[in-house]
């Protein structure tokens, strides 16, 4: 396009803005006015996209990490032809509309990622970024191409300034992701106040210092827009691309343009002096041009040419590599093997070791049955036990491996799991202890927000951690994990539970779970077969230990702390029942049937047991139940020491039992 129609264009989409947050007298107009020209470029010449095939795999991803300035994307969608009308431009922020406050993936076609919490969008371009690479890695051959697109990500000082960013920025450069290019929409200002209240730092510099290529430009200059991300496409030399935008924030409404009142929808009062302004029609609001509609068009007719290149490519590719084209396809449906619970061998009866330990050995047999899991760890593989083993380090020399180094960056690494399970061909999981699971807690939000099938892996549990003292003892991170609304939580009580529970997150494609596993040793529960322990972790309760007699009491535990349980209902005899429930989300979505099958509500004398706070427990044990839990922080001690300490033993239970 000539810089006439882009600049055309740049001025309706601004108007676009102006008008959907007039309308609903909310928003935020300062990026999708002082970054226009950034838009015009991009969805006006150099992304590749095909709107016709939103998921088109060798796509260019584009995210917006400024989720706040979300109308900068919906306009430029509806130009570039995606499946979002004027209608929808019109209801910003209505309820059930396709144009929500901030973007969400899944509901609006073109949108790669939930943004909006600042800095994710950059961690999540990283979590693309190496995606690309290794599909790349994984599925090129000499003969056909099929991934070789650029992942894009617009930010803005707050994104940058987030510590998460700064994390993902620093692996970014660490791993050569040349196929990133960061968009830094410079303007000098926050919310609050001009951007020198609180920051000095060079920022191009310290990128440079990461690693990165970085170069500054004027951001409303087309040619140098068009100019800075061509060399950025053009130059895979190893480091992820910096172009800082200078901007002016809210450009087109004079009266707050460049100050922090164009952050949020201030100048919208301005509106129709601002159209005037921008050469649009005074009195017309959503207006787009014959013009731009029809230079938009032809561009889409080209991205449709090179698409449908690409898919005769990607024919040729299949015929060619029916394995590759197999595992690809099975990546795409995100499914697990039906048989997975079986590609998992059965642990030997006397088999008494941590979770954890059990855990890495269940990760390696599902590694094996799914060619395309992947796993990371915060500088823990030691420690959580999920290291792939034969399946390589993934490294800026080889990204065929299918083990990711983090490094201390636990937020980084949640927000970089989103990034890959966003992008749909790999399933991402990622490892520290438990205790540090609020490090990544705003990324595990996200995921459950999104629906993404991300697998984090929590281990050293609980005050069992022993020695390091409370600092290291998570006594209230699974409940508090538990009231995040689409996670699952799981805590298995033995090895096939942990079977079990790796099998069902690995099922699970319309959420994420945790898998929060010991570092103390807990025995093999050989009650009943192996299949039942396994299959009754998919339904987050079962009966584990059954009463001989008539029903007097249930026992609930999860964790290491089932072994208390059955010890206790041995104590307590023919009357007592034993419910593991390894996951309360898993056994809430069952039938009422089975849930009363497990818990008969006949039964009203109930214990629960687990080493931690005890709140989510009150619903199944009931007015008249007890809960042993721990409402206090740790003690460094020897973990056996600690438990008994806190009340975690089998004695309590009976105690509690029989003065419920």
């Amino acid at each position: 396009m000539d810089n006439a129609i882009l600049a055309r264009a740049a001025n309706e989409a601004r108007g676009l803005a102006i008008d959907a947050i007039h309308a609903c007298s909310s928003g935020h107009l300062g990026l999708p006015l002082g970054a226009a020209e950034i838009g015009a470029v991009l969805f006006g010449e150099n992304l590749r996209l095909h709107p016709g095939d939103p998921r088109w795999l060798n796509r260019d991803r584009f995210i917006l990490s400024a989720g706040h300035g979300s109308m900068f994307l919906y306009a430029w969608l509806h130009l570039a032809g995606f499946d979002l009308s004027l209608e929808d431009l019109k209801n910003f922020r209505q309820l059930h509309s396709r144009t929500p406050g901030h973007p969400e993936f899944g509901e609006t076609a073109g949108v790669e990622a939930t943004t909006g919490p600042l800095g994710q969008g950059i961690a999540n371009g990283v979590g693309y970024a190496i995606s690309g690479k290794m599909a790349a890695a994984k599925f090129n051959t000499p003969e056909h191409s099929l991934f070789d697109h650029h992942v894009v990500v617009l930010a803005g000082d707050g994104c940058v300034q987030e510590g998460v960013a700064a994390e993902a920025a620093a692996l970014a450069g660490h791993l050569g992701l040349d196929n990133l290019i960061l968009f830094y929409d410079s303007n000098d200002v926050t919310l609050d106040a001009m951007a020198a209240v609180t920051q000095s730092a060079d920022t191009r510099a310290r990128f440079e210092a990461l690693g990165w290529d970085t170069v500054q430009i004027d951001g409303h200059d087309l040619d140098a827009i068009r100019q800075a991300v061509e060399n950025a496409k053009a130059n895979d030399n190893g480091r992820p691309k910096l172009i800082e935008c200078k901007t002016e924030i809210g450009r087109g409404i004079a009266e707050v343009a460049g100050t922090a009142a164009a952050h949020g929808e201030g100048g919208a009062k301005f509106a129709e002096a601002a159209r005037q302004g921008l050469g649009l029609p005074a009195g017309e609001t959503f207006h787009v041009s014959p013009e731009v509609r029809a230079a938009f068009a032809e561009r889409g007719a080209a991205r449709a040419a090179a698409h449908r290149e690409w898919s005769d490519t990607f024919e040729s590719w299949k015929t060619a590599q029916p394995d590759l084209a197999r595992q690809l396809d099975a990546a795409l449906k995100n499914a697990a093997p039906g048989d997975l619970l079986d590609r998992i061998p059965e642990f030997p009866i006397d088999y008494a070791d941590a979770t954890r330990s059990a855990g890495g050995a269940v990760i390696n047999a599902v590694a094996e049955a799914m060619p395309l899991l992947i796993t990371g760890s915060a500088d823990l593989f030691g420690s959580t036990k999920n290291y792939i083993k034969g399946g390589g380090d993934l490294s800026r020399a080889d990204f065929t491996g299918r083990n990711l180094w983090y490094g201390i960056r636990e937020h980084a690494m949640g927000a970089i799991c989103n990034g890959l399970a966003y992008d749909g061909l790999f399933r991402p999981t990622g490892a520290t202890f438990a205790v540090f699971a609020d490090y990544l807690r705003p990324s595990i939000r996200l995921a459950a927000l999104a629906n993404l099938p991300v697998a984090y892996i929590f281990t050293h549990d609980s005050v069992g951690v022993g020695e390091d003292g409370p600092t290291h003892q998570p006594v209230e991170t699974v409940s508090g994990l538990r009231v995040i609304p689409n996670l699952d939580v799981i805590r298995p009580g033995d090895p096939e539970e942990v079977a079990g529970a790796f099998a069902a997150a690995m099922e699970r494609t319309n959420g994420p779970t945790a898998l929060i596993l010991t570092r103390q040793k807990v025995a093999t529960q050989n009650q009943i077969p192996v299949r039942e322990r396994r299959e009754g972790v998919f339904r987050g309760a079962y009966v584990a230990v059954r009463e001989s007699g008539p029903l007097e009491v249930i026992l609930m535990a999860s964790g290491s702390e089932l072994d208390h349980a059955i010890q206790a209902a041995a104590e307590i005899g023919a009357g007592a029942r034993v419910v593991s429930m390894p996951c309360m989300e898993r056994f809430d979505r069952q039938s009422d049937d089975y849930r009363d099958s497990v818990l008969p509500a006949a039964c009203r004398r109930r214990v629960a047991i687990e080493a931690g706070v005890g709140a989510p427990w009150h619903r199944y044990t009931g007015l008249d139940g007890r809960v042993l839990g721990i409402e206090r922080f740790g003690i460094s001690a020897p973990g056996g020491t600690v438990m008994k300490e806190l009340g975690m033993t089998p004695q309590a239970v009976v105690e509690a039992a029989r003065s419920a």
